[in-house]
Protein backbone atom coordinates (compact mmCIF):
# COMPACT_ATOMS: atom_id res chain seq x y z
CA UNK A 1 0.00 0.00 0.00
CA UNK A 2 1.24 3.49 -0.83
CA UNK A 3 2.93 5.31 2.06
CA UNK A 4 0.64 8.33 1.76
CA UNK A 5 -2.43 6.09 2.10
CA UNK A 6 -0.95 4.41 5.19
CA UNK A 7 -0.26 7.82 6.71
CA UNK A 8 -3.84 8.91 6.00
CA UNK A 9 -5.26 5.80 7.68
CA UNK A 10 -3.02 6.36 10.71
CA UNK A 11 -4.16 9.98 10.90
CA UNK A 12 -7.80 8.79 10.72
CA UNK A 13 -7.33 6.44 13.65
CA UNK A 14 -5.46 9.10 15.64
CA UNK A 15 -8.16 11.72 15.04
CA UNK A 16 -10.91 9.30 16.09
CA UNK A 17 -8.94 8.42 19.22
CA UNK A 18 -8.74 12.05 20.34
CA UNK A 19 -12.20 13.14 19.13
CA UNK A 20 -14.28 10.33 20.60
CA UNK A 21 -14.98 10.26 24.36
CA UNK A 22 -12.74 7.81 26.22
CA UNK A 23 -15.74 5.64 27.12
CA UNK A 24 -16.42 5.05 23.41
CA UNK A 25 -12.97 3.54 23.02
CA UNK A 26 -12.94 1.46 26.20
CA UNK A 27 -12.79 -2.26 25.57
CA UNK A 28 -12.56 -3.54 29.13
CA UNK A 29 -15.21 -3.18 31.80
CA UNK A 30 -14.18 -1.78 35.17
CA UNK A 31 -14.13 -3.94 38.27
CA UNK A 32 -14.83 -3.53 41.96
CA UNK A 33 -12.34 -5.30 44.24
CA UNK A 34 -12.91 -6.13 47.91
CA UNK A 35 -10.70 -7.76 50.51
CA UNK A 36 -12.22 -8.88 53.81
CA UNK A 37 -10.67 -10.32 56.97
CA UNK A 38 -9.54 -11.05 59.56
CA UNK A 39 -13.06 -10.50 60.84
CA UNK A 40 -13.99 -8.54 63.96
CA UNK A 41 -17.09 -6.83 65.31
CA UNK A 42 -16.73 -3.86 62.92
CA UNK A 43 -17.83 -6.12 60.07
CA UNK A 44 -21.36 -6.16 61.47
CA UNK A 45 -21.76 -2.72 59.82
CA UNK A 46 -21.07 -3.94 56.28
CA UNK A 47 -22.12 -7.58 56.53
CA UNK A 48 -25.58 -9.05 57.01
CA UNK A 49 -24.98 -11.70 59.68
CA UNK A 50 -28.20 -13.71 59.99
CA UNK A 51 -28.75 -15.41 63.35
CA UNK A 52 -27.53 -17.84 64.54
CA UNK A 53 -24.44 -16.89 62.48
CA UNK A 54 -21.92 -14.75 64.37
CA UNK A 55 -18.52 -13.10 64.03
CA UNK A 56 -16.00 -14.38 66.55
CA UNK A 57 -12.42 -15.62 66.80
CA UNK A 58 -11.47 -13.50 63.74
CA UNK A 59 -13.83 -15.54 61.57
CA UNK A 60 -17.34 -15.62 60.16
CA UNK A 61 -19.10 -18.38 62.08
CA UNK A 62 -21.79 -19.23 59.53
CA UNK A 63 -23.33 -21.72 61.97
CA UNK A 64 -23.04 -21.36 65.76
CA UNK A 65 -19.61 -21.48 67.36
CA UNK A 66 -19.06 -23.92 70.22
CA UNK A 67 -17.55 -21.10 72.29
CA UNK A 68 -20.94 -19.45 72.65
CA UNK A 69 -22.65 -22.39 74.35
CA UNK A 70 -25.18 -22.50 71.52
CA UNK A 71 -27.08 -25.55 70.46
CA UNK A 72 -25.02 -26.79 67.53
CA UNK A 73 -27.25 -29.45 65.97
CA UNK A 74 -29.99 -28.77 63.40
CA UNK A 75 -28.98 -25.16 62.80
CA UNK A 76 -28.54 -23.06 59.66
CA UNK A 77 -27.12 -19.60 59.01
CA UNK A 78 -26.14 -17.10 56.36
CA UNK A 79 -23.62 -14.24 56.09
CA UNK A 80 -23.73 -11.74 53.19
CA UNK A 81 -21.71 -8.76 52.04
CA UNK A 82 -24.42 -6.11 52.34
CA UNK A 83 -24.05 -4.76 48.80
CA UNK A 84 -25.92 -5.70 45.63
CA UNK A 85 -24.17 -6.33 42.31
CA UNK A 86 -25.68 -6.14 38.84
CA UNK A 87 -24.88 -9.58 37.44
CA UNK A 88 -26.51 -9.25 34.02
CA UNK A 89 -28.23 -6.71 31.79
CA UNK A 90 -30.38 -6.78 28.68
CA UNK A 91 -28.94 -5.49 25.42
CA UNK A 92 -30.61 -4.49 22.19
CA UNK A 93 -31.85 -7.33 20.00
CA UNK A 94 -32.63 -9.63 22.91
CA UNK A 95 -28.98 -10.31 23.78
CA UNK A 96 -27.62 -10.02 27.30
CA UNK A 97 -24.32 -9.14 28.95
CA UNK A 98 -23.30 -11.12 32.04
CA UNK A 99 -20.77 -9.91 34.59
CA UNK A 100 -17.66 -11.94 35.34
CA UNK A 101 -16.50 -12.37 38.94
CA UNK A 102 -13.71 -13.97 40.97
CA UNK A 103 -13.98 -14.99 44.60
CA UNK A 104 -11.46 -16.66 46.88
CA UNK A 105 -11.96 -17.52 50.53
CA UNK A 106 -10.28 -19.39 53.40
CA UNK A 107 -12.49 -21.87 55.23
CA UNK A 108 -12.16 -24.23 58.15
CA UNK A 109 -14.87 -26.88 58.40
CA UNK A 110 -14.17 -28.43 61.78
CA UNK A 111 -15.69 -31.73 62.91
CA UNK A 112 -16.67 -31.44 66.56
CA UNK A 113 -16.88 -35.19 67.20
CA UNK A 114 -14.28 -37.63 65.95
CA UNK A 115 -16.69 -40.54 66.36
CA UNK A 116 -19.93 -39.38 64.76
CA UNK A 117 -18.40 -37.50 61.82
CA UNK A 118 -19.27 -34.06 60.46
CA UNK A 119 -22.49 -32.72 58.98
CA UNK A 120 -24.14 -31.20 57.02
CA UNK A 121 -22.41 -28.70 54.70
CA UNK A 122 -21.17 -25.26 53.65
CA UNK A 123 -21.88 -23.18 50.51
CA UNK A 124 -20.74 -20.08 48.62
CA UNK A 125 -24.00 -18.39 47.66
CA UNK A 126 -25.56 -15.90 45.22
CA UNK A 127 -28.93 -14.79 46.57
CA UNK A 128 -31.61 -12.24 45.59
CA UNK A 129 -32.10 -11.08 49.20
CA UNK A 130 -30.63 -11.06 52.71
CA UNK A 131 -33.03 -13.54 54.28
CA UNK A 132 -32.56 -17.02 55.76
CA UNK A 133 -35.26 -19.59 54.83
CA UNK A 134 -37.08 -21.11 57.77
CA UNK A 135 -36.34 -24.77 58.50
CA UNK A 136 -33.30 -24.73 56.20
CA UNK A 137 -31.13 -26.81 58.52
CA UNK A 138 -29.86 -30.33 57.81
CA UNK A 139 -29.86 -31.41 54.18
CA UNK A 140 -30.96 -27.94 52.99
CA UNK A 141 -27.55 -26.35 53.86
CA UNK A 142 -29.15 -22.98 54.69
CA UNK A 143 -30.06 -22.60 51.00
CA UNK A 144 -33.69 -23.74 50.75
CA UNK A 145 -36.37 -25.62 52.65
CA UNK A 146 -38.98 -28.22 51.76
CA UNK A 147 -41.19 -25.53 50.20
CA UNK A 148 -38.68 -23.48 48.20
CA UNK A 149 -36.32 -26.26 47.11
CA UNK A 150 -36.41 -26.66 43.33
CA UNK A 151 -38.45 -23.46 42.84
CA UNK A 152 -36.71 -21.27 40.23
CA UNK A 153 -38.22 -18.17 41.82
CA UNK A 154 -35.85 -18.52 44.81
CA UNK A 155 -33.08 -17.13 42.53
CA UNK A 156 -30.15 -18.88 44.20
CA UNK A 157 -27.00 -20.40 42.74
CA UNK A 158 -24.48 -21.99 45.11
CA UNK A 159 -21.33 -24.07 45.29
CA UNK A 160 -21.70 -26.59 48.09
CA UNK A 161 -19.15 -28.48 50.17
CA UNK A 162 -21.23 -31.39 51.48
CA UNK A 163 -20.05 -33.57 54.37
CA UNK A 164 -23.16 -35.71 54.94
CA UNK A 165 -24.49 -38.19 52.39
CA UNK A 166 -28.14 -37.92 51.46
CA UNK A 167 -29.91 -40.34 49.12
CA UNK A 168 -29.25 -37.99 46.20
CA UNK A 169 -25.54 -37.44 47.04
CA UNK A 170 -22.59 -39.41 45.59
CA UNK A 171 -20.78 -39.52 48.97
CA UNK A 172 -20.16 -37.53 52.16
CA UNK A 173 -17.18 -35.56 50.82
CA UNK A 174 -18.07 -33.78 47.60
CA UNK A 175 -18.41 -30.42 45.86
CA UNK A 176 -21.51 -29.55 43.87
CA UNK A 177 -23.08 -26.82 41.76
CA UNK A 178 -26.58 -26.09 43.04
CA UNK A 179 -29.15 -24.16 41.00
CA UNK A 180 -32.39 -23.39 42.89
CA UNK A 181 -32.06 -26.67 44.82
CA UNK A 182 -29.84 -28.68 47.13
CA UNK A 183 -29.93 -31.47 44.56
CA UNK A 184 -26.75 -30.56 42.72
CA UNK A 185 -26.72 -30.11 38.96
CA UNK A 186 -23.13 -31.33 38.94
CA UNK A 187 -21.08 -33.03 41.67
CA UNK A 188 -17.43 -34.00 42.07
CA UNK A 189 -16.06 -36.31 44.75
CA UNK A 190 -13.20 -34.52 46.49
CA UNK A 191 -11.66 -37.80 47.61
CA UNK A 192 -10.39 -38.20 44.05
CA UNK A 193 -8.30 -35.04 44.61
CA UNK A 194 -6.95 -36.11 48.00
CA UNK A 195 -9.14 -33.53 49.77
CA UNK A 196 -11.10 -34.19 52.98
CA UNK A 197 -13.44 -31.26 53.73
CA UNK A 198 -13.67 -31.92 57.49
CA UNK A 199 -10.85 -34.24 58.55
CA UNK A 200 -9.96 -35.17 62.10
CA UNK A 201 -8.11 -32.15 63.42
CA UNK A 202 -7.90 -28.68 61.93
CA UNK A 203 -7.27 -28.09 58.23
CA UNK A 204 -7.77 -24.79 56.40
CA UNK A 205 -8.54 -24.70 52.67
CA UNK A 206 -8.39 -21.96 50.08
CA UNK A 207 -11.13 -22.05 47.46
CA UNK A 208 -11.04 -20.06 44.20
CA UNK A 209 -14.26 -19.45 42.27
CA UNK A 210 -13.84 -18.02 38.75
CA UNK A 211 -16.83 -17.15 36.58
CA UNK A 212 -16.40 -15.96 32.97
CA UNK A 213 -19.48 -13.98 31.95
CA UNK A 214 -18.44 -13.96 28.30
CA UNK A 215 -17.78 -17.68 27.90
CA UNK A 216 -20.45 -18.55 30.51
CA UNK A 217 -18.11 -20.97 32.30
CA UNK A 218 -17.65 -21.58 36.05
CA UNK A 219 -14.40 -23.03 37.44
CA UNK A 220 -13.67 -23.89 41.08
CA UNK A 221 -10.22 -24.69 42.49
CA UNK A 222 -9.38 -25.97 45.99
CA UNK A 223 -6.12 -26.50 47.89
CA UNK A 224 -4.74 -26.44 51.42
CA UNK A 225 -3.74 -23.03 52.76
CA UNK A 226 -0.20 -21.93 51.83
CA UNK A 227 -0.22 -24.16 48.77
CA UNK A 228 -0.25 -22.76 45.25
CA UNK A 229 -3.44 -22.61 43.25
CA UNK A 230 -3.80 -25.89 41.30
CA UNK A 231 -3.56 -25.84 37.54
CA UNK A 232 -6.63 -28.07 37.19
CA UNK A 233 -10.02 -27.02 38.56
CA UNK A 234 -11.93 -29.36 40.84
CA UNK A 235 -15.22 -28.43 39.21
CA UNK A 236 -15.97 -26.95 35.77
CA UNK A 237 -19.47 -26.25 34.48
CA UNK A 238 -21.24 -24.27 31.79
CA UNK A 239 -23.36 -21.65 33.53
CA UNK A 240 -25.36 -18.70 32.19
CA UNK A 241 -26.44 -16.63 35.18
CA UNK A 242 -29.00 -14.64 33.20
CA UNK A 243 -32.43 -15.88 34.16
CA UNK A 244 -31.05 -18.06 36.97
CA UNK A 245 -30.34 -15.29 39.46
CA UNK A 246 -31.90 -11.88 39.96
CA UNK A 247 -30.34 -9.06 37.97
CA UNK A 248 -29.24 -7.47 41.27
CA UNK A 249 -28.02 -10.06 43.75
CA UNK A 250 -25.87 -10.55 46.87
CA UNK A 251 -22.74 -12.66 47.46
CA UNK A 252 -22.26 -14.56 50.71
CA UNK A 253 -22.12 -17.88 52.52
CA UNK A 254 -24.62 -20.39 53.91
CA UNK A 255 -24.19 -23.49 56.06
CA UNK A 256 -26.12 -25.97 58.16
CA UNK A 257 -25.79 -28.77 60.66
CA UNK A 258 -28.05 -31.75 61.26
CA UNK A 259 -27.93 -34.52 63.81
CA UNK A 260 -24.21 -34.57 63.02
CA UNK A 261 -22.48 -31.26 63.66
CA UNK A 262 -19.54 -29.19 62.41
CA UNK A 263 -18.23 -25.64 62.69
CA UNK A 264 -18.35 -23.66 59.43
CA UNK A 265 -15.78 -20.85 59.61
CA UNK A 266 -14.67 -18.30 56.98
CA UNK A 267 -11.25 -16.81 57.83
CA UNK A 268 -10.80 -14.46 54.85
CA UNK A 269 -12.56 -13.45 51.65
CA UNK A 270 -11.57 -11.67 48.43
CA UNK A 271 -14.20 -10.63 45.89
CA UNK A 272 -13.81 -9.04 42.44
CA UNK A 273 -16.91 -8.28 40.36
CA UNK A 274 -17.10 -6.79 36.89
CA UNK A 275 -19.10 -3.58 36.89
CA UNK A 276 -21.64 -3.50 34.06
CA UNK A 277 -22.36 -0.06 32.55
CA UNK A 278 -26.00 0.01 33.67
CA UNK A 279 -24.97 -0.55 37.28
CA UNK A 280 -22.92 2.64 37.39
CA UNK A 281 -24.42 5.04 34.87
CA UNK A 282 -27.99 3.93 34.35
CA UNK A 283 -29.64 3.15 31.03
CA UNK A 284 -30.26 6.82 30.22
CA UNK A 285 -26.61 7.76 30.64
CA UNK A 286 -25.57 4.71 28.64
CA UNK A 287 -27.89 5.65 25.78
CA UNK A 288 -26.61 9.23 25.85
CA UNK A 289 -23.06 7.96 25.61
CA UNK A 290 -23.93 5.79 22.62
CA UNK A 291 -25.60 8.74 20.89
CA UNK A 292 -22.54 10.93 21.51
CA UNK A 293 -20.20 8.28 20.13
CA UNK A 294 -22.34 7.85 17.02
CA UNK A 295 -23.01 11.57 16.56
CA UNK A 296 -19.34 12.53 16.79
CA UNK A 297 -17.59 9.45 15.47
CA UNK A 298 -19.62 8.67 12.36
CA UNK A 299 -19.32 12.11 10.66
CA UNK A 300 -15.60 12.32 11.44
CA UNK A 301 -15.04 8.79 10.17
CA UNK A 302 -17.04 9.43 6.97
CA UNK A 303 -15.12 12.63 6.20
CA UNK A 304 -11.77 10.98 6.74
CA UNK A 305 -12.88 7.92 4.77
CA UNK A 306 -13.77 10.20 1.85
CA UNK A 307 -10.27 11.66 2.12
CA UNK A 308 -8.68 8.19 2.05
CA UNK A 309 -10.79 7.13 -0.95
CA UNK A 310 -9.98 10.37 -2.77
CA UNK A 311 -6.27 10.03 -2.11
CA UNK A 312 -6.33 6.39 -3.23
CA UNK A 313 -8.11 7.36 -6.43
CA UNK A 314 -5.58 10.12 -7.04
CA UNK A 315 -2.65 7.73 -6.59
CA UNK A 316 -4.22 5.13 -8.89
CA UNK A 317 -5.00 7.74 -11.54
CA UNK A 318 -1.47 9.09 -11.30
CA UNK A 319 -0.02 5.63 -11.88
CA UNK A 320 -2.46 4.99 -14.74
CA UNK A 321 -1.51 8.30 -16.36
CA UNK A 322 2.15 7.39 -16.03
CA UNK A 323 1.54 4.03 -17.72
CA UNK A 324 -0.41 5.73 -20.51
CA UNK A 325 2.38 8.25 -20.93
CA UNK A 326 4.93 5.46 -21.26
CA UNK A 327 2.72 3.57 -23.71
CA UNK A 328 2.26 6.75 -25.75
CA UNK A 329 5.98 7.33 -25.80
CA UNK A 330 6.59 3.79 -26.99
CA UNK A 331 4.05 4.13 -29.77
CA UNK A 332 5.60 7.42 -30.84
CA UNK A 333 8.93 5.76 -31.54
CA UNK A 334 9.80 5.73 -35.24
CA UNK A 335 8.45 2.57 -36.86
CA UNK A 336 6.27 1.72 -33.82
CA UNK A 337 7.91 -1.63 -33.01
CA UNK A 338 5.41 -4.35 -32.30
CA UNK A 339 5.28 -6.26 -29.04
CA UNK A 340 6.26 -9.90 -28.57
CA UNK A 341 5.56 -12.31 -25.74
CA UNK A 342 8.45 -12.83 -23.37
CA UNK A 343 8.11 -16.60 -23.81
CA UNK A 344 8.72 -16.24 -27.56
CA UNK A 345 11.94 -14.36 -26.86
CA UNK A 346 13.07 -17.03 -24.41
CA UNK A 347 12.49 -19.68 -27.05
CA UNK A 348 14.24 -17.61 -29.70
CA UNK A 349 17.38 -17.24 -27.57
CA UNK A 350 17.19 -20.72 -26.04
CA UNK A 351 16.36 -19.20 -22.65
CA UNK A 352 19.03 -16.52 -23.07
CA UNK A 353 21.73 -19.13 -23.37
CA UNK A 354 25.26 -17.85 -22.79
CA UNK A 355 26.23 -19.49 -26.07
CA UNK A 356 23.94 -16.99 -27.83
CA UNK A 357 25.43 -13.98 -26.09
CA UNK A 358 26.68 -11.39 -28.56
CA UNK A 359 27.93 -8.77 -26.18
CA UNK A 360 27.18 -6.55 -23.19
CA UNK A 361 26.67 -2.81 -23.20
CA UNK A 362 25.93 -0.10 -20.70
CA UNK A 363 22.25 -1.02 -20.35
CA UNK A 364 22.21 -4.79 -20.75
CA UNK A 365 23.20 -7.95 -22.62
CA UNK A 366 22.47 -8.71 -26.29
CA UNK A 367 21.63 -12.25 -27.44
CA UNK A 368 21.20 -13.65 -30.91
CA UNK A 369 18.10 -15.66 -31.61
CA UNK A 370 15.70 -17.06 -34.19
CA UNK A 371 11.96 -16.41 -34.03
CA UNK A 372 10.49 -19.94 -34.23
CA UNK A 373 7.39 -19.15 -36.27
CA UNK A 374 8.80 -16.56 -38.63
CA UNK A 375 12.28 -18.05 -38.92
CA UNK A 376 13.67 -14.52 -38.65
CA UNK A 377 17.09 -14.01 -37.03
CA UNK A 378 16.94 -11.39 -34.30
CA UNK A 379 19.10 -9.72 -31.69
CA UNK A 380 17.42 -9.47 -28.30
CA UNK A 381 18.68 -6.96 -25.76
CA UNK A 382 17.88 -7.80 -22.16
CA UNK A 383 18.06 -4.58 -20.20
CA UNK A 384 20.03 -4.57 -16.96
CA UNK A 385 18.23 -3.35 -13.88
CA UNK A 386 21.58 -2.23 -12.43
CA UNK A 387 22.14 0.55 -14.96
CA UNK A 388 18.65 1.46 -16.16
CA UNK A 389 17.60 4.66 -14.35
CA UNK A 390 13.85 4.80 -14.95
CA UNK A 391 11.71 5.53 -17.99
CA UNK A 392 13.92 8.23 -19.52
CA UNK A 393 16.93 5.92 -19.92
CA UNK A 394 14.65 3.16 -21.15
CA UNK A 395 13.05 5.34 -23.84
CA UNK A 396 16.37 6.89 -24.84
CA UNK A 397 17.88 3.45 -25.38
CA UNK A 398 14.92 2.30 -27.45
CA UNK A 399 14.99 5.46 -29.54
CA UNK A 400 18.67 5.03 -30.35
CA UNK A 401 18.30 1.36 -31.24
CA UNK A 402 15.15 1.95 -33.25
CA UNK A 403 16.79 4.64 -35.40
CA UNK A 404 19.92 2.66 -36.21
CA UNK A 405 20.07 1.51 -39.83
CA UNK A 406 23.08 -0.41 -41.12
CA UNK A 407 23.63 -3.51 -43.18
CA UNK A 408 25.49 -5.09 -40.29
CA UNK A 409 22.92 -4.02 -37.67
CA UNK A 410 19.56 -5.70 -37.17
CA UNK A 411 16.46 -3.52 -37.05
CA UNK A 412 14.53 -3.18 -33.77
CA UNK A 413 11.47 -5.38 -34.07
CA UNK A 414 10.03 -5.35 -30.62
CA UNK A 415 10.31 -4.48 -26.92
CA UNK A 416 9.15 -6.56 -23.99
CA UNK A 417 8.89 -6.15 -20.24
CA UNK A 418 9.61 -9.08 -18.00
CA UNK A 419 6.54 -9.54 -15.77
CA UNK A 420 7.53 -13.13 -15.11
CA UNK A 421 10.38 -11.97 -12.87
CA UNK A 422 8.09 -10.14 -10.44
CA UNK A 423 8.46 -12.82 -7.83
CA UNK A 424 12.23 -12.38 -7.76
CA UNK A 425 12.37 -8.59 -7.60
CA UNK A 426 12.58 -6.97 -4.17
CA UNK A 427 9.77 -4.47 -3.52
CA UNK A 428 12.15 -1.55 -2.96
CA UNK A 429 13.51 -1.93 -6.50
CA UNK A 430 10.28 -0.51 -7.87
CA UNK A 431 11.10 2.70 -5.99
CA UNK A 432 14.89 2.85 -6.40
CA UNK A 433 15.14 1.42 -9.91
CA UNK A 434 18.42 -0.31 -9.04
CA UNK A 435 19.68 -3.48 -7.44
CA UNK A 436 21.50 -3.78 -4.15
CA UNK A 437 22.98 -6.58 -2.08
CA UNK A 438 19.73 -6.67 -0.14
CA UNK A 439 17.62 -7.01 -3.29
CA UNK A 440 19.87 -9.84 -4.48
CA UNK A 441 19.26 -11.58 -1.15
CA UNK A 442 15.53 -11.18 -1.78
CA UNK A 443 15.87 -12.84 -5.20
CA UNK A 444 17.91 -15.64 -3.63
CA UNK A 445 15.13 -16.20 -1.09
CA UNK A 446 12.63 -16.57 -3.93
CA UNK A 447 14.90 -19.16 -5.57
CA UNK A 448 15.24 -21.10 -2.30
CA UNK A 449 11.47 -21.26 -1.86
CA UNK A 450 11.05 -22.25 -5.51
CA UNK A 451 13.50 -25.15 -5.15
CA UNK A 452 12.10 -26.46 -1.86
CA UNK A 453 8.43 -26.03 -2.78
CA UNK A 454 8.66 -27.01 -6.43
CA UNK A 455 6.55 -23.97 -7.36
CA UNK A 456 7.35 -20.75 -9.23
CA UNK A 457 7.30 -17.52 -7.15
CA UNK A 458 4.18 -16.16 -8.86
CA UNK A 459 2.20 -19.41 -8.50
CA UNK A 460 -1.30 -18.89 -7.09
CA UNK A 461 -1.91 -21.33 -4.21
CA UNK A 462 -4.85 -21.43 -1.80
CA UNK A 463 -6.06 -17.93 -2.68
CA UNK A 464 -2.54 -16.47 -2.34
CA UNK A 465 -1.14 -14.54 -5.31
CA UNK A 466 2.50 -15.39 -4.61
CA UNK A 467 4.33 -18.44 -3.31
CA UNK A 468 6.04 -16.52 -0.48
CA UNK A 469 2.68 -15.41 0.96
CA UNK A 470 1.44 -19.02 1.05
CA UNK A 471 4.61 -20.29 2.73
CA UNK A 472 4.47 -17.44 5.28
CA UNK A 473 0.85 -18.40 6.09
CA UNK A 474 1.85 -22.04 6.62
CA UNK A 475 4.65 -20.83 8.94
CA UNK A 476 2.12 -18.84 10.98
CA UNK A 477 -0.20 -21.88 11.20
CA UNK A 478 2.63 -24.15 12.38
CA UNK A 479 2.39 -26.22 9.15
CA UNK A 480 5.57 -25.05 7.44
CA UNK A 481 6.64 -28.49 6.21
CA UNK A 482 3.45 -28.75 4.13
CA UNK A 483 5.19 -26.37 1.70
CA UNK A 484 7.82 -28.98 0.77
CA UNK A 485 7.49 -30.24 -2.82
CA UNK A 486 4.92 -33.05 -2.61
CA UNK A 487 6.85 -34.96 -5.27
CA UNK A 488 9.53 -35.65 -2.65
CA UNK A 489 7.10 -37.61 -0.51
CA UNK A 490 8.95 -38.24 2.76
CA UNK A 491 12.34 -38.53 1.08
CA UNK A 492 13.95 -35.47 2.67
CA UNK A 493 15.61 -34.38 5.91
CA UNK A 494 13.05 -32.50 7.97
CA UNK A 495 15.57 -30.22 9.71
CA UNK A 496 17.17 -29.18 6.41
CA UNK A 497 13.82 -28.53 4.73
CA UNK A 498 12.61 -26.45 7.66
CA UNK A 499 15.89 -24.50 7.79
CA UNK A 500 15.77 -23.72 4.06
CA UNK A 501 12.11 -22.68 4.18
CA UNK A 502 12.80 -20.32 7.08
CA UNK A 503 15.88 -18.99 5.28
CA UNK A 504 13.76 -18.37 2.18
CA UNK A 505 11.25 -16.41 4.25
CA UNK A 506 13.98 -14.48 6.06
CA UNK A 507 15.53 -13.50 2.72
CA UNK A 508 12.06 -12.51 1.45
CA UNK A 509 11.47 -10.02 4.27
CA UNK A 510 9.74 -6.92 2.77
CA UNK A 511 12.08 -4.62 4.72
CA UNK A 512 15.54 -4.73 3.14
CA UNK A 513 17.44 -4.07 6.38
CA UNK A 514 15.84 -7.11 8.05
CA UNK A 515 17.17 -9.62 5.49
CA UNK A 516 20.23 -11.78 6.30
CA UNK A 517 23.63 -10.63 5.15
CA UNK A 518 25.13 -12.39 2.15
CA UNK A 519 28.18 -13.46 4.13
CA UNK A 520 25.95 -15.27 6.65
CA UNK A 521 23.69 -17.11 4.21
CA UNK A 522 26.17 -19.89 3.36
CA UNK A 523 26.63 -20.67 7.05
CA UNK A 524 22.84 -20.72 7.51
CA UNK A 525 22.47 -23.20 4.65
CA UNK A 526 25.08 -25.49 6.19
CA UNK A 527 23.46 -25.17 9.60
CA UNK A 528 26.47 -23.71 11.39
CA UNK A 529 24.56 -20.45 12.00
CA UNK A 530 20.91 -20.28 13.04
CA UNK A 531 18.40 -18.74 10.68
CA UNK A 532 17.08 -15.38 11.97
CA UNK A 533 13.70 -15.44 13.69
CA UNK A 534 10.91 -15.23 11.14
CA UNK A 535 7.82 -13.37 12.43
CA UNK A 536 4.52 -15.30 12.16
CA UNK A 537 2.89 -12.51 10.15
CA UNK A 538 4.53 -11.17 7.01
CA UNK A 539 5.49 -7.53 7.75
CA UNK A 540 4.06 -4.82 5.54
CA UNK A 541 6.33 -3.12 3.02
CA UNK A 542 6.81 0.56 3.80
CA UNK A 543 8.86 2.97 1.71
CA UNK A 544 11.09 4.65 2.63
CA UNK A 545 12.00 2.02 5.19
CA UNK A 546 12.02 3.29 8.76
CA UNK A 547 11.99 1.65 12.14
CA UNK A 548 9.85 3.51 14.63
CA UNK A 549 9.38 3.10 18.35
CA UNK A 550 7.19 0.35 19.69
CA UNK A 551 4.13 2.21 20.92
CA UNK A 552 1.62 0.32 22.98
CA UNK A 553 -1.50 1.69 24.54
CA UNK A 554 -3.93 0.43 27.09
CA UNK A 555 -7.32 2.05 27.18
CA UNK A 556 -8.69 -0.13 29.95
CA UNK A 557 -9.21 1.41 33.34
CA UNK A 558 -9.63 -0.48 36.60
CA UNK A 559 -11.42 1.05 39.60
CA UNK A 560 -10.67 -0.62 42.90
CA UNK A 561 -12.88 -0.15 45.91
CA UNK A 562 -11.12 -1.54 48.97
CA UNK A 563 -13.53 -1.92 51.83
CA UNK A 564 -11.43 -3.06 54.75
CA UNK A 565 -12.34 -1.94 58.22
Amino acid sequence: MDLSILLTINITITVLYFVLPPACLAHKLETLDYKFGPFNSSYYTIFAVLTPATISNDALQVTPDSAGNFTLSNRSGRVFFNHTFTLWEELQGGAARVASFNSSFLINVFRVSNTSGPGEGFAFLISPDLSLPLNSEGQYLGLTNSTTDGDSSNGIVAIELDTFKQDFDPDDNHMGLNIHSVRSNKTVSLSNFGIQIAPVGTKVYMIWVHYDGVQKVLQVYMAERAKAKPTTPVLTADLDLKGLVNQNSYFGFAASTGSAIQLNCVLGWNLTVEQLPSSKNGDDDNNKLIKICIGVGVPVFVLLLIGVVGLTYYQMKKRADSDLKLLGALKSLPGTPREFRFGDLKNATNNFDEKNKLGQGGFGVVYKGLLPNEKVPVAVKKFSRDNLKGQDDFLAELTIINRLRHKHLVRLLELEGVPGTMGYIAPECFHTGKATCESDVYGFGAVVLEVVCGQRPWTKIADFQFLVDWVWWLHREGRLLEAVDERLGNDYVVEEAQRLLLLGLACSHPIASERPKTQDIFQMISGSVAVPRVPPFKPAFVWPSATGPDITSNSSRDITANTTP
